[in-house]
């Protein structure tokens, strides 16, 4: 048998990556990029939030934060346009930042003020200029092919399955596990001045909503509520006077209201599944007359 030259086993593979990457460009093309891999990691999951984002609809609401509003998911809101871009490990700054690089905009941006002494993470943000993606466009085909497959394995709920299983858990009373322990842990971690970091990533903020409201978005800060134990801390009531006096204003807060004797959180800070539901009804029920007023012009 006559041996084939290792010139013509390598040009015989190549040619066949040539031809996956063509089939997997025409089932790119065919079922889109919108098919989206499990993320494993916080970074992974940065990235397919924000990538989602910039090669998507531009929706009408957006919200960015810290993993507090990360657990808000985006099927527990009514509003029908609305784009969860908190990143788990996060600041505000880094979603805000990417916001204002593309070419469209959303009407009503949500910040949430509860984690700004975290820097933002200016290299993720360039990743993002002018509608680009971090995701390399060779490999695209490949993501979406595999992608595709474990999203057909792994279906998920339809919204009606969604909304049934919220309205069986918001009829359930609020849930008794203990949590002191993990409490006093974050109260521990709380007991620090983030003043210096704060004025930094407050002026930065005030400077990106300057620029917001430029480009006809509205910006609005909002607090998620956190027990009364941690909102009693050093860190938490500087940050409530650093970001109260540079936003002074009533109407650049948003003003959703949720009974805190119905919340829990699982370690402490973080909204377990039934709080996180509720605070976005709540959002949802403070956005209706927003929405309203901004398509009617009179924002």
């Amino acid at each position: 048998m006559e041996q084939q030259s290792p010139i013509a086993w390598l040009a015989k593979c190549g040619l066949c990556a040539a031809l996956w990457l063509a089939v997997c460009g025409v089932a790119t093309a065919w079922v889109g990029v919108g098919q989206r891999l499990p993320a494993t990691t916080t970074r992974d999951g940065t990235l397919l939030t924000l990538n989602r984002y910039v090669e998507e609809k531009i929706p009408d609401v957006v919200l960015v934060g810290s993993s507090l509003t990360y657990r808000l998911n985006e099927e527990y809101f009514a509003t029908a346009r609305l784009r969860n871009l908190a990143l788990a490990g996060g600041s505000p700054i880094t979603g805000l930042d990417v916001v204002l690089a593309q070419r469209l905009f959303p009407k009503i941006v949500l910040v949430e003020i509860n984690v700004l002494s975290r820097p933002p993470d200016d290299t993720v943000a360039a990743h993002y200029l002018r509608g680009t993606s971090a995701e390399p466009r060779l490999l695209r085909p490949i993501r979406a092919a595999v992608a595709l497959y474990e999203n057909l394995r792994h279906a998920r709920p339809s919204h009606a399955e969604v909304v049934a299983a919220m309205e069986g858990l918001l009829k359930q009373p609020p849930g008794d596990f203990d949590n002191r322990l993990y409490l006093q842990r974050a109260v521990n971690g709380f007991d620090d001045d983030p003043s210096n970091d704060l004025k930094v990533n407050v002026k930065r903020l005030a400077e990106q909503v300057e620029r917001a409201r430029k480009l006809g978005i509205r910006v609005m800060l909002f607090e998620l509520p956190f027990p009364s134990e941690l909102q009693a801390t050093r860190h938490m009531q500087i940050t409530r006077r650093i970001v109260s006096e540079r936003f002074p204003d009533s109407a650049e807060w948003l003003p959703f209201d949720v009974d805190p004797t119905q919340l829990r959180w699982l370690d402490g800070v973080h909204l377990d599944e039934r709080s996180a539901m509720l605070v976005s009804r709540s959002i949802d029920t403070a956005l209706g007359p927003l929405l309203l007023a901004k398509s009617e012009g009179t924002d």
